[in-house]
C-alpha cells in the first residue's frame, strides 16, 4: 500500500535512501535562430543511452550545514515502510541562490521516485502535495530547475502547466569542468503560477 506524510528533518536518513537516477536516450538540442534574437527551437535528438545518479549532489542530510531549512517542505511516498519517493519545496531563505532573495516564490528543490515506482502517479502525489503547500502559504510562483537531458522531468513540469522562461546553457559549465556528462548539460529554469 502507497502512503504518503509530509516530514521533518527526522526523516532525511529515509529521503536520502529514495534513489534518484535518470535514464537518459535523448535530450533537447537548441538552436539558435539569427544567434537567439529571432528565438529558440528545441529538438529532441536520441543519445547513447547511460544512467546518471543526481542523489550524489543531492543529499537531505546535508542540507543544513548550507541552508536555514525552517521555511521548507518536505513530503515522501512509502510502500509499507520501504521509502520510494520525496519531494521537497525550497521557501524563505535568503542564503538559497534560487530564491533570488525573494519570499514570494519558491523552489521545488528535488523530486524523486524510485526506479520500478515511475509512471505510477507517485511523482504526480507528491508534486500535487507540494503545489498545495505552496499555494496555502501564499506563494506567487513555483521555480523549478531541470536539465537538457532529462527529457520526462521536462514534458512533465510542462504538463503541470509551467513555462520555461529561461534557458542557461554553461549553467553547470564551471562547476562541473571535469566531468563531461554533467558540464555540456543546459540549465533550464520553469515557472509554475500559484495564484
Amino acid at each position: 500500500m502507497i502512503t504518503y506524510r509530509r516530514i521533518d528533518k527526522n526523516g532525511f536518513d529515509l529521503y536520502d535512501r529514495v534513489p534518484m537516477v535518470v535514464h537518459i536516450k535523448s535530450k533537447f538540442i537548441i538552436k539558435k535562430i539569427d544567434r537567439g534574437l529571432g528565438g529558440f527551437l528545441f529538438e529532441e535528438i536520441p543519445v547513447e543511452e547511460y544512467s546518471k545518479d543526481c542523489a550524489r549532489f543531492e543529499k537531505a542530510m546535508e542540507y543544513e550545514k548550507h541552508f536555514d531549512i525552517s521555511g521548507w517542505a518536505f513530503f515522501m511516498a512509502f510502500n509499507g515502510v520501504k521509502p520510494i519517493g520525496a519531494v521537497t519545496v525550497a521557501a524563505r531563505n535568503s542564503s538559497c541562490e534560487m530564491l533570488d532573495n525573494r519570499d514570494d516564490i519558491c523552489v521545488l528543490w528535488d523530486l524523486r521516485v524510485a526506479d520500478g515506482y515511475k509512471r505510477s502517479g507517485i511523482g504526480q502525489h507528491l508534486f500535487d502535495m507540494a503545489r498545495a503547500w505552496a499555494v496555502e502559504e501564499g506563494f506567487y510562483k513555483m521555480k523549478i530547475e531541470c536539465q537538457n537531458t532529462n527529457i520526462p522531468a521536462c514534458r512533465f513540469y510542462h504538463k503541470q502547466g509551467a513555462q520555461l522562461c529561461r534557458i542557461d546553457e554553461y549553467a553547470y559549465y564551471s562547476e562541473y569542468y571535469n566531468d563531461k556528462d554533467i558540464r555540456d548539460e543546459i540549465g533550464l529554469i520553469w515557472y509554475l503560477d500559484l495564484k
